[in-house]
């Protein structure tokens, strides 16, 4: 199964991030969150830029993390280390100096929720998914950074659902939630995103830049400790049972321990 990439692409003042594993609808790998860091660090590096954008490939936009990176993870500071490790990506997109954009198709999933999330603005398309099924998959848990981010993009009712029902949003419940700015069809998605582009792209730099890091500086403050919590879950047996049964493509067997 091809490893996949992050590609950082930059025309006209607009970067453009891409996620490209389609086979598997862009589920990322640890070495894709690495790249993802490094576009960031190069779309700061460089002078010009206006917007970014993130998308998927092959109209899917992230399903989550690779399950299959979570194989090898053995006790609870591997779990502790993994969240750390999306917490610098995730950052990194929120301290970008330009606005965001994810252009959302198919499955945002998991971490690929969390990066849409971590992105100003969301577009969809009218057959778009928005969740993180991990009570009913992997059996891990979120860090509280991005319980808070959830909770501020959809409301803790729908955050609740999500996570406690393992229960996805489709397109207009996750408009409704204030979450996606906008819905479009398939062909009309990248006119859509073109549009919205255009508009950033016209605004006054400085004032959209105060804003957003003014909305990160209220966004990050006293944000309680939680490495306990993930340490207890990704060292649990439940947690390996729930990665060898997505493994293995058959139900898990929970047994709360």
């Amino acid at each position: 199964m091809s490893a996949g990439s992050v590609r950082l692409s930059i025309e006209s003042g607009v970067a453009t991030v891409l996620f490209d594993r389609p086979a598997v609808r862009n589920a990322m790998t640890l070495a894709m969150y690495e790249e993802l860091s490094q576009a960031c660090q190069r779309i700061v590096r460089t002078p010009g830029l206006r917007v970014a954008v993130f998308r998927g490939a092959g109209g899917s936009f992230v399903a989550g993390t690779d399950i299959g990176e979570f194989v090898a993870f053995k006790d609870g500071s591997d779990g502790v280390a993994y969240e750390r490790k999306i917490e610098v990506a995730l950052a990194e997109i929120e301290a970008l100096p330009i606005p965001t954009l994810a252009v959302v198709e198919g499955s945002a999933m998991g971490g690929g929720l969390m990066i849409a999330t971590a992105c100003d603005l969301r577009i969809a398309s009218k057959h778009s998914r928005f969740g993180v099924p991990i009570a009913r998959t992997s059996g891990n848990c979120l860090s509280i950074r991005n319980l808070a981010r959830l909770e501020r993009a959809f409301g803790l009712g729908a955050t609740r659902r999500m996570l406690l029902l393992a229960e996805p949003l489709d397109a207009v419940e996750a408009r409704q939630c204030g979450f996606v700015l906008d819905i479009a069809d398939d062909d009309e998605l990248n006119a859509k995103a073109d549009a919205i582009v255009g508009r950033l792209h016209a605004n006054a730099p400085l004032t959209i830049a105060a804003t957003r890091e003014l909305l990160r500086r209220l966004a990050g403050s006293a944000v309680p400790e939680d490495e306990d919590v993930i340490a207890r879950v990704y060292g649990s047996r439940d947690f390996h049972e729930g990665v060898s049964a997505f493994v293995e493509k058959r139900a898990p067997h929970w047994a709360g321990s």
